[in-house]
């Protein structure tokens, strides 16, 4: 039994100083591993659509500067203003086309070829904000969808990422108040995507502009009034130097998010983390651009109201109504295609579920503003 016993116990030490010499084994090869080499960096060209001092040329630095640390330096984005390549609304073409590998722009800029492309981005809200639309992308089809439209009905080598859930677009600048839906009539306005049929509708002229070529076209009487998107962009080329009544508040474009297109051969010819890295960094780019945008949109409306001379306005209930009753009668039409009834389907019961969730459990927090800060909002 003793013999027995003290062989069992030198196996033992055997094992254990087979295993320690294992282990070690290990550790040296685990510390080895960094020596082998991963290659030269990739180098992808990316152009957005705006103004190398726009405030979204830095959000798009944001995604830029994510992907890079991310990839820990195998990935390097050489980021371009609109122009430097191809004019604002042309990204699209050239990052199908291979002229460049990557773009920063809005869907709405290339809704001439199909106008389902701006359902994903400025679409009817049924009651859901930017978010929540944003969310249908990533949880309820929209990804897929948005898939078969730019691959399989228009053909383009293109896959796709969304960021940044957009505040609600105001309804633009005026030379006055507006105070009614009727004094839009007959109006010469810029916008761009489903927001031009959906203002035409309400009997407004529209002609559809890159940011850059606003203010010149208002010089030339070619537009009376605009929007474009929020107070930092707007103050950036000048709006308060042309017009003076800023109207805050609108459903033509109420729900929208940047739109990242890569080429799809560059983009499978990349390592899979390298994909899932351009994938994922535009949804890490979502809280930075957000942060970003509610500290510098802020910052910029409060310039513009106390130094920039200009006066703003919350527009009229009867005026969004006006834009709803639209909204039906172009969808009535619209939804005669069966690609873009489907869409719309598709984001009009995610709204009926998810929306009514959050307007029945969200806080009424202009209650609680107008308790800390009473009189401030004046509507």
């Amino acid at each position: 039994m003793s013999e027995n016993k003290t062989d069992q116990t030198v196996s033992r030490r055997k094992f254990l100083k087979g295993g320690a010499v294992a282990a070690t084994a290990g550790v040296t090869g685990a510390v080895a591993m960094p020596n082998i080499s991963r290659g030269a960096p990739v180098t992808l060209k990316m152009q957005t659509s705006w103004g190398a001092q726009n405030v979204w040329q830095g959000f798009a630095q944001q995604y830029v500067d994510r992907v890079e640390a991310m990839s820990g330096g195998r990935i390097k984005i050489d980021l371009l203003p609109a122009g430097a390549v191809v004019k604002a609304f042309q990204v699209q073409d050239a990052v199908a086309d291979g002229v460049l590998d990557m773009a920063h722009t809005v869907t709405a800029y290339w809704y001439g070829k199909n106008k389902a492309a701006s359902l994903f981005g400025t679409g009817p809200v049924f009651g859901a904000n930017a978010a929540q639309v944003l969310a249908w992308i990533h949880a309820g089809g929209g990804k897929e969808l948005y898939r078969e439209l730019v691959q399989d009905i228009l053909g383009l080598n293109l896959v796709g990422f969304f960021c940044f859930p957009m505040p609600t677009q105001p309804l633009g600048w005026f030379t006055e108040p507006i105070e009614s839906a009727e004094q839009m009539q007959g109006l010469k306005y810029r916008t761009v995507g489903l927001a031009t049929d959906i203002m035409q509708g309400m009997g407004v002229s529209v002609t559809q502009l890159p940011g850059g070529e606003i203010v010149p076209a208002l010089e030339r009487g070619v537009i009376d009034a605009f929007e474009f998107n929020n107070p930092s962009s707007d103050r950036d080329f000048g709006a308060h130097d042309v017009r003076s009544h800023y109207m805050l508040g609108s459903y033509h474009q109420a729900a929208e998010f940047f739109e990242i297109p890569v080429n799809k051969d560059r983009f499978e010819s990349l390592d899979p983390d390298l994909q899932a890295i351009l994938e994922h960094a535009a949804e890490a780019a979502n809280t930075s651009n957000y942060a970003t945008a509610m500290d510098q949109y802020s910052k910029d409306l409060q310039w513009l109201q106390e130094e920039g001379g200009v006066t703003v306005h919350r527009t009229p209930q009867s005026v969004m109504e006006a834009q709803l009753q639209s909204w039906d009668e172009v969808l009535e039409e619209l939804r005669q295609d069966e690609f873009f009834n489907r869409v719309v389907e598709s984001q009009k019961a995610w709204a009926e579920r998810v929306a009514y969730y959050d307007l029945l459990n969200s806080a009424d927090y202009k209650l609680a503003y107008e308790h800390y800060f009473p009189g401030r909002l004046g509507f």
